[in-house]
């Protein structure tokens, strides 16, 4: 038996890794080299010896040894293997010590916020930190009950974002199941709000999508008096039916010219994390206006980073009010046109008025997914050359809507 004289004296013999000094019942201390005294164990289970840690001498006492040791024994008479045990008490430990609704959704984000992209793992800590934290955040996750979460939802409904509402229970549902999964709440309690907000009706971005409508806007912007930078954007957002990030995005580096080329890397796309890591970029052909646009715009812009830099600092690029701005100073309101709405009008014009171009074809350009379970995996076709023609067929039916329809002079 050991007393805490034996164990404050207690050194290492040199030449020696180790010297254990045993105390009975498995229990021991062992020295090293370097003056660290430890507490272990040891025992038997399933017929091999193993052996436990009980913490370093002095912080854990010749007592407090014994009385783990006693405690271990235990476990292991009644079946239970004591490093199992332990782990699974510190499982516990950890989860309890996180249980209000704000660290367990931080811990959620911190869990999935590699799989997901930048922009949603931004946007889902903005609007749970805006929206309900400050409610449920120090509320025990086990204590928010359906109508609580119900109360908070119809806040964010009744200043008018619906869809707000909606997406924030999403979100608190993911909260809830992770808590179950961990063991800090017993069920999901957003589930039961099913039906309980407003129903949510998205809108459609408004869009020209009559050919004579397309025509005065394609004038009106010819006639655009304001920055030319901005009347560069609003023509390429028509030539190119590109997204209106990736429009206002563009650089330099990624233009060009002399192919009549412009290539939008993979993880400037709108897609999955793994698309934008493992996918191949977007190409956009360019045609002869859209290439002439870009060479008269190079002297104003093209020392810089950005096609369209930002008005007031050319760091960044253009504000995405830009174009709805210079929308409105032509007369175009929201429920009349938008950034956006220049994908709608090519899609719908081309599908009508451009015969013989295939609908992948049309989709391709768009950057718009393969449909179908297996198609992104196995359909990896781009249509370039088809594209490039079609680029070209699109921007001369604009020049043609812009100029007016052709005039017949009839004999009298």
């Amino acid at each position: 038996m050991l007393t805490d004289a034996d164990c404050r004296s207690a050194k290492c013999p040199e030449g020696k890794k180790r010297h254990r000094l045993a105390d009975g019942a498995g229990l021991y201390l062992e020295v090293a080299p370097s003056g660290l005294r430890r507490w272990f164990w040891k025992f038997y289970a399933e017929g091999k010896e193993d052996r436990l840690a009980l913490g370093s001498y002095p912080k854990v006492g010749l007592k407090a040894a014994r009385k783990a040791r006693g405690e271990a024994r235990e476990l292991h008479k009644a079946g239970i293997h004591p490093r199992q045990a332990r782990l699974a008490e510190k499982i516990a430990k950890r989860a309890s010590s996180a249980t209000t609704f704000e660290a367990v959704a931080r811990e959620f984000h911190e869990t999935k916020a590699q799989a997901w992209s930048p922009s949603h793992r931004a946007q889902w800590l903005r609007c749970c930190t805006k929206d309900l934290f400050p409610w449920l955040g120090a509320l025990p996750l086990a204590e928010v009950t359906a109508p609580v979460l119900l109360e908070v939802l119809r806040k964010v409904q009744a200043r008018g974002a619906t869809y707000s509402a909606h997406a924030l229970r999403e979100y608190a549902g993911q909260v809830f199941r992770f808590g179950v999964a961990t063991g800090r709440c017993e069920r999901n309690p957003a589930a039961d709000l099913c039906g309980a907000l407003k129903p949510y009706t998205a809108r459609n971005a408004a869009a020209v999508l009559d050919p004579a409508r397309a025509g005065a806007l394609m004038r009106d912007i010819d006639g655009y008096a304001g920055q030319p930078v901005t009347r560069a954007a609003l023509l390429l957002s028509a030539l190119t039916f590109q997204r209106p990030g990736n429009i206002r995005a563009m650089e330099w580096a990624h233009v060009d010219l002399d192919a009549a080329l412009w290539t939008i890397p993979p993880e400037l796309m709108k897609r999955r994390l793994h698309g934008k890591i493992n996918g191949r970029p977007h190409l956009v052909p360019l045609s002869a206006q859209a290439a002439a646009a870009l060479r008269e715009l190079q002297p104003l812009t093209g020392h810089g980073r950005f096609v369209f830099p930002s008005l007031l600092t050319g760091e960044k690029c253009m504000s995405e009010n830009t174009i709805r701005a210079a929308l409105r100073r032509l007369g175009y309101g929201n429920d009349d046109m938008t950034a956006h709405g220049f994908r709608a009008m090519a899609r719908t014009l081309i599908a009508e008025n451009l015969p013989g171009v295939p609908q992948d074809v049309i989709e391709a350009q768009l950057a718009h997914g393969k449909t179908g379970p297996l198609g992104a995996a196995y359909d990896r076709a781009e249509y370039l050359a088809q594209r490039v023609a079609l680029m070209q067929s699109w921007a001369d039916y604009l020049d043609r809507l812009r100029d007016g329809a052709d005039v017949i002079h009839l004999r009298a």
